[in-house]
């Protein structure tokens, strides 16, 4: 019994040993191998029409017929509303009289220049054999004169009767409203028997998408990422209403920047095609969108966190001795050795997609595993490299990439 009872009391000594038996230090790793990474700039935009027209009204009068509805095809020049025409025959048809009129007094002012003109002649003839005054010669030539100068003006009255009868014209035209370009109808702002009125801030009747097989989305950017965007980038956007990612080309980066919530950003207008009729691209969507600025392909890379790990003091100054008193500056991995040490190894950076970064010049260290951070006391005690940390982000697989970034060109 009291060897049963030592046995006892020595096992649970040594248990107790064991439980506070302080291991050496423990890290988190972060693997290195070869994957694709492709850097991006995410924003989102609006979906809209390439070319846009608003059609308005040039005169004032009520709409007596919409030839046009919402999603309505048109062409160019076609008919698509009418004005009351009334008041604008009315005055074409009074210029048209005054032109005619105007045109008459054209006539009689001619044939009494005639008569001026023979008048004259009779005249100087007689003043030449003296038998007619000097005074009357004078009077048929201040006659005639009168009759050029009342045939000239009636001549100028005339065109502007023209001109007249052109402006009532046109503006009996503008009654009847046409399309200017071929596209379909995505509003209609007024109603049969609504009165409009032509001026610089009138409300438009229709606004004409002119082709909407062909979009683009209007996207703002904060001034960090726009120095990265430039035309000729590929880019990939999500609609909420399709399942299925489009794909396009940024066009042109605006220079006219906004400044909200002091935060400036510079709007960026991105071409696509809109050719699905299973996933047609209405305007107004919102679309999220992914401008690829940077990609490396099958390039050695590790987690970007690995290359912010600082080690402790201690850790440190062994790491510098074993270097030879020196560490110097620049980007560094850090890697376990012997037990419970590490050594640095310096590398340069390449693409980065804020998760993991490409490192160049260290070929070498492909299958390795580099040293994260240190584990906590919760997390330490795991077997062989060290506790795995959940929230920590998980490498991306070859040829695949998460969210809306492009696929790798095949």
């Amino acid at each position: 019994m009291k060897f049963f009872v030592a046995a006892v009391l020595a096992a649970i000594a040594g248990c107790g040993e064991q439980f506070t038996k302080k291991e050496g230090p423990k890290y988190r790793f972060a693997p290195i191998t070869r994957t694709d990474i492709v850097k991006t700039v995410e924003a989102t935009g609006t979906v809209a029409p390439i070319k846009k027209v608003e059609v308005g009204a040039q005169v004032n009068g009520k709409i007596i017929k919409l030839f046009a509805d919402y999603n309505s095809l048109v062409t160019n020049g076609q008919v698509v509303a009418l004005i009351d025409p009334q008041v604008y025959e009315a005055q074409y048809k009074s210029a048209l009289a005054q032109l005619h009129a105007n045109e008459a007094n054209v006539k009689k002012c001619e044939a009494a220049l005639k008569l001026a003109e023979k008048t004259l002649a009779r005249k100087e003839a007689l003043s030449k054999k003296q038998l007619a005054s000097v005074a009357d010669y004078d009077n048929a030539l201040e006659v005639r004169d009168a009759a050029i100068a009342a045939l000239d003006q009636a001549k100028a009255q005339v065109e502007q009767s023209h001109a007249s009868v052109s402006q009532t014209k046109a503006n009996l035209d503008y009654c009847t409203i046409v399309s200017p370009v071929d596209g379909t109808v995505t509003e209609r702002s007024v109603d049969e028997g609504q009165t409009v009125v032509s001026s610089m801030n009138a409300v438009p009747i229709f606004t004409i998408a002119e082709d909407l097989r062909r979009i683009q989305v209007e996207a703002t950017v904060p001034e960090a990422d726009v120095g990265s965007i430039c035309e000729g980038q590929k880019v990939t956007f999500t609609a909420d209403a399709y399942r299925k990612r489009f794909h396009g080309v940024v066009r042109q980066v605006r220079l006219a920047a906004k400044t909200t919530n002091n935060v400036v950003t510079y709007p960026i207008i991105i071409e696509a095609a809109n050719d699905d009729p299973k996933a047609m691209l209405f305007p107004g969507m919102t679309a999220n969108i992914s401008v690829e600025t940077a990609r490396a392909e099958d390039v050695l890379a590790v987690s970007s966190a690995a290359l912010r790990f600082r080690p402790n003091e201690a850790d440190f100054n062994a790491a510098r001795e074993a270097a030879g008193g020196e560490i110097p500056r620049g980007r560094k991995i850090w890697l376990p050795e012997g037990e419970g040490g590490m050594r640095f190894v310096k590398v340069e950076e390449g693409v980065s997609d804020a998760s993991f970064t490409q490192i160049k010049g260290a070929d070498e260290l492909e299958g390795k595993e580099a040293i994260l951070g240190y584990a906590t006391t919760r997390t330490a005690g795991g077997g062989g490299g060290g506790a795995v940390n959940p929230f920590k982000p998980k490498f991306p697989q070859r040829n695949k990439n998460k969210g809306t970034a492009p696929e790798p060109r095949k």
